[in-house]
């Protein structure tokens, strides 16, 4: 019988998951990993009501370390930063997988809907979007390791998220849903979380047109991102939006919408999961935020973990610091962290 660890985070999905695995005849058991202090209390409830084991392991303070420090820095370094990734990388496919393994779990199974499998001809691990493409978070695993997704489970893959209520209600489970704000904010605003931890670094400096002139004075780059109108209190007459963000001058530059637009970004530290490293130009539907449609592009590898992704079409607010995801059909052939624009050169 098939031992499987599910990531319990007392929400709808991770409840469904170890469900199911349940009624696939798996011998199951909760693993939660505290990162805000408040999971663990949901997630006893739900594997009381499974009738199954559950261990809790406090990693707050390896989540500050690996995932709220980051993001702090990558706000004050001009980037927007996507936490999730890092924390699925680090704590959720690495420190809890690692307890998991060690309490003697074959596997570790989480509410995510994406799909993974062991595809003969290539001999390597593939991971796909799940069937439900409205919940799909195939996007935010693009940084996992053959080794990693070897011992991941996705049993929603192939569910939608109505069938998953449907398994909690069946359950007789009240649960939240999952949220989609960053739980370590929880609901707030990321920029008191950046002035809280570093407000010695947040100071005002100019706001530069594209030609380099002055022309106001912004609080602080950690307030802004790129594409952002919002929050520019100044009349120049016409809507200029934040192209870019200089941490060096410590300069904000604005312009026209059209100048938002660009016809290709870098990205670094790449992760491949279709191959292990590609022999050439590829191409591929590039994600560059979890709320944008994949756009045709093309893939050029430029050396060790850094690409060049060329759009087939300029695209808006290709935003340093969020990941781009490269995508054939359904299949995530890799991705990496959308670079500074100061990078390309």
């Amino acid at each position: 019988m098939t031992r499987v660890a599910v990531a319990l985070s007392g929400g709808v999905d991770s409840a469904a998951a170890a469900y199911l695995l349940l009624r696939s005849g798996h011998e199951v058991f909760g693993v939660t990993m505290l990162v805000t202090g408040e999971e663990g209390k949901r997630a006893a409830e739900v594997a009381e009501k499974l009738g199954i084991p559950h261990f809790v392991f406090d990693l707050r303070r390896e989540f500050v370390q690996e995932v709220v420090k980051p993001f702090v820095e990558a706000y004050l370094a001009g980037l927007t930063p996507n936490p999730c990734v890092w924390c699925n990388r680090k704590l959720k496919f690495g420190l809890l997988l690692e307890e998991a393994l060690k309490l003697g779990a074959d596997f570790l199974a989480t509410g995510h809907y994406a799909r993974v499998w062991f595809d003969l001809d290539r001999k390597r691990y593939l991971l796909a979007r799940g069937r439900d493409r409205r919940k799909d978070q195939s996007y935010f695993l693009y940084p996992l390791s053959q080794r990693q997704l070897a011992r991941v489970l996705f049993p929603l893959g192939e569910r939608t998220k109505a069938e998953s209520l449907a398994l909690v209600k069946e359950l007789g489970l009240s649960l939240r849903e999952e949220s989609q704000d960053i739980c370590f904010l929880k609901g707030g605003d990321y920029r008191e979380l950046v002035k809280a931890m570093a407000q010695e670094k947040v100071k005002p400096g100019p706001i530069l047109d594209p030609q380099g002139k002055r022309i106001g004075t912004h609080r602080g780059l950690a307030f802004y991102t790129v594409g952002q109108r919002r929050g520019l209190r100044y009349a120049w007459g016409k809507p200029y939006y934040v192209l870019a963000l200089d941490p060096r001058r410590n300069a904000l530059i604005v312009g026209p919408e059209e100048m938002l637009y660009r016809p290709f970004c870098r990205v670094e530290e790449v992760n491949f999961i279709l191959f292990e490293r590609p022999t050439g130009p590829f191409a591929a539907a590039v994600q560059v935020r979890y709320t944008s449609p994949p756009v045709p592009a093309t893939v050029l590898p430029e050396g060790d973990r850094v690409a060049k992704v060329e759009f087939a079409s300029p695209q808006r607010a290709v935003t340093p610091g969020q990941a781009a995801v490269f995508y054939q059909e359904d299949l995530v052939v890799g991705g990496g962290t959308i670079a500074p624009y100061e990078s390309d050169g």
